[in-house]
This record gives structure tokens, C-alpha cells and sequence, in this order.
């Protein structure tokens, strides 16, 4: 094949109309992710958009919503016990998941219902 996949320019998370004070909240003020301009033409949508790195986070409009319960992203984190403890100073519920070998994960839900995966690998893959 003459193209090939470079990497994944951002995800894009559901949420319903008029979600974005609670994003603000939860991804920013929990997760502490930096909250990222979204472009002029983009904003009429609504929407909030937030980064870490070089990844992308869009929180977009989608109605009538229906939260991911399922499908999700999943974030490699270092010191992942540290969250945990972070997650639950701010009165976050996350359940705690032992069944991929070689790591420490949980699993969270966003202010929305949708579900997003945490883990840190504790053998190299």
C-alpha cells in the first residue's frame, strides 16, 4: 500500500448539549487536562476540547446523546496508584480491574456516563 497510519490525531467523547461546564470540570479540574482552543468555526457546535502532550481530547455534541458504556479510550498512566487516591479525594468512583496481564488498571466514567480506561503497564509490552 502506498499510505500508511501515523498516529491518532485526537479522540472524540459524546456528550449532551450544554456539557461543557462539567467537562470543564472533570476533565480539566479532576483529570487536569489543559483545555484547548477550539477553532472559531468549530465553536458555534459546542463542544470543549482539552490536551496532554501531543494527544487530543474533543468532547462533542451529539443529541440526542447515548453514553459510550462499552466502547472507550484508554489513557497509559505513570503512577497509577497515585490517581486512584487522587480519584478518590475528589469523590471519583472508578472500579479497579486485574484481568490484562502485566498491568494495573481501572476503569472511570466521565460526567456523562461514558467509560474511559486507565491503566499503567507494569511489564514492558
Amino acid at each position: 500500500m502506498s499510505f500508511q497510519f501515523k498516529a491518532i490525531d485526537h479522540i472524540q467523547l459524546a456528550a449532551p448539549k450544554g456539557c461543557e461546564d462539567s467537562a470543564r470540570a472533570f476533565f480539566g479540574g479532576v483529570l487536569g487536562l489543559e483545555e484547548i482552543e477550539k477553532p472559531e468555526e468549530l465553536r458555534k457546535r459546542g463542544g470543549v476540547w482539552f490536551g496532554f502532550g501531543k494527544y487530543q481530547i474533543h468532547i462533542g455534541i451529539e443529541e440526542p446523546f447515548s453514553p459510550a458504556k462499552k466502547a472507550h479510550p484508554a489513557f497509559e498512566i505513570e503512577n497509577i496508584n497515585e490517581l486512584k487516591s487522587h480519584l478518590s479525594e475528589k469523590g471519583i468512583h472508578f472500579i479497579e480491574d486485574d484481568l490484562l496481564p502485566g498491568a494495573k488498571r481501572c476503569f472511570v466514567s466521565d460526567p456523562f456516563g461514558n467509560r474511559i480506561e486507565l491503566l499503567e503497564w507494569t511489564d514492558k509490552k
